[in-house]
């Protein structure tokens, strides 16, 4: 009976089991007391190592050489790709160039032949007139008749003007008995006379000439002054 007593203590464990028990409990006591979240990180711990192993693992060393070849030959195919867009638009450049230059010389051209040829239908006009005068001098010389040759030279000076006039704007205009105005008129000779309050051709040298109602050629005329005008 004694030699049982000396075995069990404390209600019949054994010395082992009750030091374990003991360190065990010591273990719970310094131990730091479990938050009530702490049941809550088993979950998002979880999910972390999921996404972390889903997450691509980082690529061995050819895959990083090859995307960076890719991405060499990408560039090189740019480069060779504007390279050949600004070859082209030099071309439609020089192209245009050319084209503009051909325009300038045609219009240089076009206007100097304008200029030569501007007369062209005028002097057409004025090839029948010469007819006439060549006829009149070839039949004057043979039947030496004045009064037809005269006679035949109005006639053409009349078409001559009235060609010029109809065709081409071109009028002759009198001065004699005019004011005198020296926008039109040009005093060649100038004498007082009494009886006039104003200046009056009196006389026409030269006929004027106005071109579709400008004055080209000023009439050249002897011009009548008041006697109690200005000297």
């Amino acid at each position: 009976m004694s030699k049982q007593r000396h075995g069990k203590t404390d209600g019949g464990i054994g010395e082992p089991r009750k030091e374990a028990l003991d360190n065990a409990e010591k273990q719970r006591e310094t131990a730091v007391p479990a938050s009530p979240a702490a049941d809550n990180l088993e979950p998002v711990e979880s999910a972390l190592i999921d996404t972390i192993a889903a997450a691509p693992s980082e690529p061995p060393d050819s895959a990083v050489q090859a995307e960076a070849a890719n991405s060499a030959v990408s560039w090189e195919d740019k480069y060779a790709e504007l390279e050949f867009k600004f070859a082209d638009l030099n071309d439609h450049y020089l192209r245009k160039a050319a084209d503009f230059e051909n325009f300038r010389k045609r219009m240089v051209r076009e206007k100097q032949e304008i200029t030569e040829f501007a007369n062209q239908n005028l002097l057409l006009d004025l090839l029948p007139v010469i007819d006439d005068f060549e006829r009149a001098i070839k039949s004057a010389e043979t039947s030496r008749d004045f009064g037809s040759f005269f006679e035949g030279i109005t006639m053409i000076e009349k078409r001559l003007i009235t060609d010029l006039e109809k065709k081409w704007g071109l009028k002759r205009f009198d001065s004699s008995g005019e004011p005198f105005d020296p926008n039109r008129h040009e005093a060649l000779q100038m004498e007082k006379a009494a009886g006039i309050s104003e200046a009056v051709v009196s006389e026409d040298y030269v006929k004027g000439y106005c071109l579709k109602d400008r004055v080209i050629r000023f009439a050249k005329v002897k011009v009548l002054m008041p006697e109690t005008g200005e000297e």
